[in-house]
């Protein structure tokens, strides 16, 4: 195989949201996202693909103090720069050799500037999820079958030795999951209860509000619940969540806990689990814990101190990153400090999860007396293609559960014109679902969403929507100044 992107455009949609969601103490009321279409020339022909990413600037930076247009202009210029990039490298053999060498073009510019990691990162994911659905329209394939054949020509061994010679067929499952289960995040304000709503503040669009409007309409059994690192305040929120989900009766449940990198140290944390696990209100519910995502600063979780600390604390809960995963290899670093393992998220990189799937995996084969993991997040992906996208990979990897609330934060696609919310009935009925208001939205049952009409489209999608209809990017970000 011979590649060359042609061009690279760039569209947004500003879908209007239900409610404002909070990254830490910094609160998001819009959240506009960006649509790529990438030009993809083969040896005999040409394919298009495309991409979509929220522009959600507060998680990159965390900067309560930062402008919102100034985040969403500098998230445009990621994009952009990796577009020009993109256009600009000379055919290459394989997909995987073209993002390697996007991902240096990209890492050489931003050197630059003050854009962290995981920003100028996601410009090059981006394009990497267009093309990987141009190439797998192109070869009439799905990526859960590319990636197990390696067509994408992964090379695990550039990104962890240890892995050189290995093939991701050799750590992935047989066969992709068709089904996964949403897991609910409860931020740190969220309703509990309706009576939690305050009567102004109700939206009555048809749709849930609160946590136990969602596990008594949805089934869930899944739950990401964030803390604020202040041990009273979350004793509190975890004992009354573990009450609701007794006072509905649900069973066999498991949770994860965001700590938002609320710790100034690894012995601070390990102060207050140590405490929260002592409480009597909830240690029974601490039972269900799979694991405690990023609780350190993320430039401030791999120290000396972090290794010593996670060594030698007997009873340390399954501990991973998230916010720490800028670099390619950030994964296998993280494991050396003491970590357990680390998230996925599309916008973080096809091609490194995936090589991070298999660097766990291979891990737990060769350490059988330790656990490792690979955890599925993404709060806020939106259809009709980066939910589709993200998902393809989540079951590509055989996550049996995925951090999952964009449904929550916007009212299904019923922001995206009528003949696209059609279409997304039509090819992918098993996922969405006619609300009785007419919109499309998830299909949850049971606390499971059926992913099968997403494992067999190319890269998730099957329809090949159009974006001339949206509004160019270049355009968009013309006029943030006059915010």
């Amino acid at each position: 195989m011979s590649l060359t992107v042609t061009s690279a455009e760039y569209r947004v949609v500003e879908p209007e949201m239900r409610m404002p969601f909070h990254f830490g103490n910094v609160a998001m009321t819009e959240c506009p996202h960006v649509l790529l279409r990438l030009t993809v020339e083969f040896e005999d022909g040409t394919e298009q693909g495309t991409s979509m990413g929220g522009l959600l600037p507060m998680w990159f930076y965390k900067d309560p103090e930062m402008a919102l247009t100034e985040g969403f202009a500098d998230m445009a210029e990621v994009f952009l720069t990796a577009g020009a990039f993109a256009e600009a490298i000379d055919p290459a053999p394989t997909a995987f050799a073209f993002w390697t060498e996007l991902w240096a073009r990209q890492k050489r510019w931003a050197s630059e500037t003050d854009y962290p990691p995981l920003l100028w990162g996601y410009g090059v994911s981006m394009v990497e999820q267009a093309l990987i659905d141009a190439v797998c329209r192109y070869e009439g394939t799905t990526v859960g079958e590319a990636v197990r054949e390696n067509r994408f020509g992964i090379d695990l061994g550039s990104i962890y030795d240890e892995l050189a010679g290995a093939e991701p067929g050799e750590f992935l499952p047989d066969e992709p999951n068709r089904a996964v289960a949403i897991r609910h995040t409860v931020g740190q304000s969220d309703p509990l209860t309706d009576d939690d709503i305050a009567s102004a503040d109700r939206l009555e669009d048809g749709l849930p509000e609160s946590l136990s409007a969602y596990v008594r309409e949805d089934g869930l059994t899944r739950f990401k619940i964030k803390l604020c690192a202040d041990v009273e305040t979350d004793a509190d929120r975890l004992a009354s969540i573990g009450e609701l989900l007794e006072s509905q009766d649900v069973d066999e449940y498991a949770f994860t806990v965001d700590a938002n990198e609320g710790y100034e140290s690894a012995a601070a944390f390990k102060r207050q689990w140590t405490t929260l696990s002592d409480d009597p209100d909830c240690r029974s519910f601490l039972e269900n814990l799979l694991y405690v995502e990023q609780p350190l600063a993320r430039d401030d979780a791999f120290t000396d101190e972090t290794r010593a600390v996670f060594g030698d604390w007997e009873e340390k809960p399954p501990i991973i990153i998230d916010e720490s995963d800028g670099l390619l290899d950030s994964a296998g670093t993280a494991l050396e400090y003491g970590y357990d393992g680390t998230s996925h998220k599309n916008c973080k990189g096809v091609f490194k999860g995936i090589a991070n799937a298999c660097l766990i995996e291979h891990r737990n084969r060769t350490e059988p007396d330790e656990t490792y993991v690979l955890s599925a997040e993404d709060l806020t992906t939106i259809g009709p293609i980066e939910l589709l996208q993200d998902l393809a990979v989540v079951a590509t990897i055989g996550a049996d559960h995925v951090e999952r609330n964009g449904h929550h934060y916007f009212r299904g696609l019923s922001e995206f014109p009528a003949e696209i919310q059609e279409t997304v009935l039509d090819d992918h009925g098993d996922l969405y679902r006619r609300h009785p208001d007419g919109f499309a939205t998830l299909a949850v049952e049971d606390g499971r969403i059926d992913v099968g009409s997403v494992v067999d489209a190319p890269f998730g999608v099957v329809p090949e929507f159009g974006t001339d209809r949206f509004r160019p990017l270049t355009d968009w970000v013309d006029d943030l100044e006059a915010r």
